[in-house]
């Protein structure tokens, strides 16, 4: 990252710099005037001796617009951080006074930057760039707030507009919400604040086209739903619906779907009733099958993770041939998704069931021999625990199957692993 390096010091404080663009050194008033450190209309007031009458709390702003593009001539050296105190060394260098404080008192005498020795260890207040600091970020605060507004005033309207609007009518209105609230923080607050979600929802039903349940998932996936909105979401026939939507939509809307009713489900006492829908692992298990998405493969593993803990969600997913899908997909999967894979085989395998199928998967063996000591630790551990698993249903069966696909070799790699004790155990 460019450092700020002024050229000199001169009296009044003012300062020259390089802009990093092409070295070209300019003094402070015409970067601003020029537009370089995006200058125009300060914000702060001057009195007469130069100093600000009316600020506004510099470390607050700075923390409130953390995500912004910062000038690296406003960055500190040390902490590469937006400075809030500038003082220059007598090298010219200038840097937050506390980090450079803390530099001297553990007895450094040389300039952090250049490493030249200091042959004066007094630093002095840059109030010049200071001053410009000030301004620009206090310019960039105050349009955000009036964006905040602008944008508070805009989803207010939509939200009245909801109320009123039929058809296609409804579908755009939803649309430019849907794009609003995925942009502003302050826009979710907003719809939250003024009973949107509870409207937002009620759009939900049996009767409600796939455009509108499209766009309504869209929404409420990325709003903070209470207690209230979430058993209001959990009613049948919106279950339902979200189940519909999921075996029909684009990828986008059913990675929300997905998203949206695992956290209905998070604390829900009907948590085990609504995921044991056939219908909806059935979703879930062509989300997950489809290779052209992985952040779709991602998220659909993500949910079997949270919720193979239940019986009858298991026996469903056992039933519906999850086992070989699984088993199908181990080669094509990245890290991420492939220990979550590992993790619900691993949970099907505690069931009769899961393992017969686990036996009768002509790929099963293969496949997992594979992972020992590709990717992680974990991948390592989950894969042994199912082809134990496998291995110990039908030893004689399975014993040709895994010395050809090359067990034997994989183990004594685990065992001369830095690998834990347990896993060379099982090893």
């Amino acid at each position: 990252m460019p450092m700020f390096q002024p050229s000199s010091r001169r009296g009044g404080g003012d300062v020259k710099f390089d802009t990093g663009g092409g070295g070209q050194v300019l003094d402070l008033e015409t970067a601003v005037k020029d537009g370089i450190l995006g200058g125009g209309d300060a914000i702060c007031t001057l009195g007469a001796g130069g100093g600000v009458m009316e600020k506004l709390d510099l470390k607050k702003i700075i923390e409130e617009l953390e995500s912004i593009e910062v000038p690296s001539v406003f960055i500190c050296p040390i902490s590469l951080e937006p400075m809030q105190d500038p003082v220059t060394l007598c090298t010219g260098q200038t840097y937050e006074r506390s980090n450079i404080v803390k530099w001297l008192s553990l007895g450094h005498f040389t300039c952090p930057t250049t490493m030249q020795e200091l042959w004066d260890d007094s630093i002095t207040p840059n109030k010049t760039l200071c001053l410009l600091i000030y301004s620009w970020f206090s310019q960039k605060y105050l349009a955000m707030k009036k964006r905040s507004e602008d944008v508070q005033g805009r989803v207010l309207e939509m939200l009245e507009t909801l109320k009123k609007a039929k058809g296609q009518a409804r579908v755009q209105a939803l649309k430019e919400l849907r794009q609003v609230v995925g942009t502003h923080d302050s826009a979710k607050k907003t719809v939250t604040d003024k009973g949107g979600i509870a409207l937002i929802s009620s759009l939900l039903g049996p009767f409600t086209t796939h455009a509108v349940g499209s766009e309504v998932i869209s929404i409420l996936v990325n709003l903070p739903l209470d207690s209230d909105s979430r058993t209001n979401l959990i009613q049948p026939a919106k279950i339902s619906l979200l189940v519909d939507i999921l075996s029909e939509g684009t990828i986008e809307t059913k990675i929300n779907c997905v998203r949206l009713i695992q956290m209905l489900i998070e604390e829900s006492e009907l948590a085990s009733e609504i995921v044991s829908s056939l219908g909806l692992l059935v979703g879930i298990l062509r989300l997950v099958k489809d290779k052209r998405y992985p952040n779709g493969i991602l998220v659909g593993l993500n949910f079997l993770k949270a919720v193979c803990s239940y019986d009858s969600v298991r026996n469903s997913l056992v039933s519906i041939g999850a086992v070989p899908q699984l088993v199908e997909l181990l080669p094509s999967l990245n890290p991420e998704s492939l220990e979550l894979a590992l993790f619900v085989l691993e949970v099907l395998s505690e069931l009769p069931e899961g393992r017969l199928a686990l036996k009768d998967c002509p790929n099963t063996i293969p496949n997992l021999v594979k992972l020992l000591m590709r990717v992680s630790e974990r991948c390592t551990q989950l894969a042994l625990s199912v082809l134990w698993v496998v291995c110990k249903l039908a030893p004689e069966e399975c014993a040709s199957l895994a010395v050809e696909a090359g067990l034997a070799a994989k183990l004594l790699l685990v065992i001369q692993s830095g690998y834990s004790s347990e896993l060379k155990q099982r090893s």
